[in-house]
């Protein structure tokens, strides 16, 4: 994988994580029901679950992507349409939608990890996805075992510097965007990210 191939994913990862969804909304209850140390915990469980299945994309996408330009082709338009369709849920997304309900702060740190792993694992858009975003940062001239470790560990370490920031600002942070307004102005932010994301996505080449 080439630095500039690289550097378009990392931006991608940080556009993707930053962009509120499950994981988001599981850390931010964390941080607001047990506090950053127990409520981390929940972040850890989201990374298994991403590593899982980065792996099952690895498995299953590499062959097809390396033998089959069509496929590359189609993949990568189903990921920028893909991306404008999270874009336009996000723009139309009722601000309700980021409420976050009050728990009991009784959770240990193994069930933490396990709800954070099974909130992810429980999404089959999470694969869905990573399978239409992954497989356009591969340089097919290179083995890609190596390139989806690249992968993987540069997903996994930006997701969590951004989950240790909605867990840890959850409990300050998230009281301040209550109102409607305030709510409609972040989702439709988010919006442009996803895409920006897709435009991104439509200039790389194989």
């Amino acid at each position: 994988m080439s630095y500039q191939l690289w550097l378009g994913f990392m931006v991608a990862c940080w556009v993707i994580s930053v962009s509120p969804g499950a994981g988001a909304i599981a850390s931010m209850s964390s941080g607001l029901n047990y506090g950053f140390r127990r409520g981390y915990w929940n972040a850890l469980g989201l990374q298994l679950a991403l590593l899982v299945q980065i792996g099952i994309v690895a498995a299953g996408a590499g062959v097809l992507f390396a033998t089959s330009p069509w496929a590359f082709l189609a993949i990568k338009w189903f990921g920028v349409g893909y991306l404008l369709y999270l874009a336009y849920l996000q723009w139309r997304a009722p601000v309700q939608s980021i409420q976050i309900q009050q728990e009991q702060p009784t959770k240990s740190a193994a069930k933490l990890v396990l709800s954070g792993f099974l909130v992810n694992m429980s999404n089959p858009k999470a694969i869905v996805f990573l399978l239409a975003v992954l497989p356009q940062f591969l340089d097919l001239s290179r083995p890609q075992l190596p390139q989806y470790l690249i992968m993987a560990l540069t997903m996994i370490t930006i997701d969590l510097m951004v989950m240790a920031g909605y867990t840890g600002l959850a409990a300050k942070v998230l009281r301040l965007l209550r109102s409607p307004s305030q709510q409609k102005i972040m989702n439709r932010s988010f919006a442009t990210l996803f895409a920006g994301a897709a435009l991104l996505l439509s200039l790389v080449h194989q």
